[in-house]
């Protein structure tokens, strides 16, 4: 997997069956590593450096002299590395929540197209466009990142081929069941989600970066101290997130930091020093590492900033780990989290791009139900509605940013004085990017109350899922709490329990669509411009179709488009319909 790339460097994530050294070759540029152990799996991370600002070059994968990558078998595309270039136009993809299922038949009936895969087999060339003459369905070139918003694993909803896997080791009639017991286990099932050769092809030649969602570990993990302690008393539990953080570590986070990051982290760090032919073997080592930054998650930061020049810096929060769930103190982001935010929103670019996996944004009227929920727990209508609110929450995923409503008020207010030129230039945008929830939308923001002029436009781009659509049931609620009465209603209902104001005012400018989806997004100085494509199947599931679902773009000087009424948004969705 391609993962850190910058101008000059690159990291590639190499699992390997044996103790062994990886060489990765790239134009001129050579570097190996030898592999470190965790609980039997084998792993390296090569460093290549030297490499030329905006080039795009082949590079393949040697284990003992033998070339083990691109597969010489394989019809796609010898996979290449892309260097960044300063000035040169920003291209990211995004989205989250991906199962991983067979690409047949019963798996498309059953989960929809992947549309990760159908994008790969489009850019990959093996696929004709829909349509020749839309350019977003054929790019000139990769994406210089693909932003993965979590949910990559699903270790509490296993599908068939995994369930079978942990029913050859265990009972599954024994706790956790049909979930994920241990690292072993979240090692089949990184495998399961990353082995399709079009998807495996993908993230060998496009860089990309991760953050985690609750499935990664389990449905509403840290939705309250409630929640958590009714796991931590379970048999399993204590296994369950040592596994999944460890295992996050390995497969997905340490290929999000930089090669100066990666020279500060307190696990790296042992890889680098250590020394002997002997592989290190870092499994008890993550295992203690995994424990403690659960129960202290002050003591590590999964959260990390990229800087893409003057053009754009990415701010990618852990909206999951950090948690503060003391209900005295109950805030999405724990004190040093959320003073390390505090400290990366700031101007003096382009695009100040902020990527939380749950959406900052929701629609108006769950993010109002969200709220309404935290004040009922927290006592605001007695003991009884106290009990009623913490069922509620958990049963209907009520712990986004809304159900933490100190968090929200403070990121907003953040965010806006970063919209109005108070931390450095004002961007052209100032743009949360998530997923989560499964549907997608754009939304607009604007200050709540009159005074203060934002220079910048404020925007929610959700993408969700890539692959696990909503039921038609749930599809028809969200649906309901997005449009019309629901966002005044829910207003009076939170405001009964005297929730304060949001600072902002937000409301779609397209969508909500539930398609399976990946979104892309270009920016070029202050304009920006973003569509979201899914894969359909004509006669041939294992060879979809690539579909453009929506567009949404600002014009060169940064600023949206002329609104619709009602009856005009209607009307160009039927149209495309």
């Amino acid at each position: 997997m391609l993962r850190y790339v910058d101008d000059t460097s690159a990291a590639i994530w190499v699992e390997t069956r044996d103790h062994t050294t990886v060489t990765v070759t790239c134009g001129r540029s050579t570097a190996s590593a030898r592999t470190f152990a965790v609980h039997g799996h084998h792993y390296a991370l090569v460093e290549l450096d030297g490499l030329t600002p905006g080039s795009s070059e082949p590079y393949t994968v040697d284990i003992e002299g033998a070339m083990v990558w691109p597969d010489p078998g394989s019809d796609f595309p010898a996979p290449v590395i892309s260097t960044l270039e300063p000035g040169r136009p920003l291209s990211l993809a995004f989205g989250s929540c991906r199962t991983s299922v067979s690409h047949d038949a019963k798996g498309n009936d059953e989960h929809g197209v992947d549309a990760l895969r159908a994008w790969a087999l489009r850019v990959a060339d093996h696929v004709d466009p829909t349509d020749p003459d839309d350019p977003d369905l054929a790019p000139d070139r990769l994406p210089d990142l693909l932003l993965f918003l979590g949910d990559q694993v699903y270790a509490d909803e296993t599908t068939d081929e995994m369930r079978a896997f942990i029913e050859s080791r265990r009972d599954i009639e024994q706790p956790p069941w049909t979930e994920l017991r241990d690292y072993e286990e979240y090692a089949h099932l990184y495998a399961l989600a990353w082995s399709d050769p079009a998807n495996r092809w993908l993230l060998s030649t496009v860089s990309t970066a991760m953050i985690f969602d609750d499935h990664d570990i389990r449905d509403d993990w840290n939705t309250s101290q409630a929640w958590r302690e009714e796991m931590e008393a379970t048999s399993w539990w204590h296994g369950r997130i040592v596994a999944g953080l460890g295992s996050y570590w390995v497969h997905q986070h340490l290929g999000n930091l930089s090669p100066a990051e990666r020279r500060e982290d307190e696990l790296y760090a042992k890889i680098l020093a250590h020394e002997g032919h002997d592989e290190l073997d870092l499994g008890e080592v993550i295992d203690a590492f995994a424990e403690r930054v659960d129960q202290q998650p002050e003591t590590y930061r999964w959260s990390y900033t990229r800087e893409f020049d003057t053009q754009a810096r990415l701010v990618v929060v852990d909206s999951r780990a950090a948690r503060q769930l003391d209900p005295e103190r109950r805030a999405l982001l724990d004190d040093d989290e959320a003073a390390w935010l505090d400290e990366q929103l700031r101007g003096d670019v382009d695009h100040l791009l902020i990527g939380t996996s749950l959406p900052f944004l929701l629609a108006r009227g769950l993010h109002h139900l969200e709220a309404f929920s935290e004040a009922l727990t927290e006592g605001t209508w007695g003991d009884r509605g106290a009990r009623f609110g913490e069922k509620m929450r958990t049963l209907v995923d009520l712990e986004h940013w809304g159900a933490f409503q100190a968090s929200f008020q403070a990121v907003a207010r953040q965010a806006m004085e970063v919209a109005a030129g108070e931390r450095g230039t004002a961007p052209s945008t100032v743009t949360f990017l998530s997923g989560d929830v499964h549907h997608s939308y754009v939304s607009e923001a604007r200050p709540a109350r009159r005074g203060r002029a934002l220079r910048s436009t404020v925007l929610q781009a959700v993408c969700s899922p890539i692959r696990n659509p909503l039921s038609r049931n749930m599809r028809f609620a969200t649906a309901v709490l997005s449009y019309g009465v629901a966002g005044p209603l829910g207003r009076l209902v939170s405001k009964s329990a005297k929730v304060p104001d949001p600072p902002l005012h937000w409301r779609y400018a397209e969508g909500p669509w539930f398609d399976n989806n990946l979104a892309c997004l270009q920016l070029a100085g202050p304009s920006l411009r973003m569509w979201w494509v899914t894969g359909t199947v004509e006669d041939d599931h294992e060879r979809p179709r690539l579909a453009k679902v929506a567009t949404y773009e600002l014009d060169e000087q940064g600023k949206p488009p002329p609104h619709e009424n009602a009856g005009q948004k209607l009307r160009r969705r039927l149209r495309r319909r």
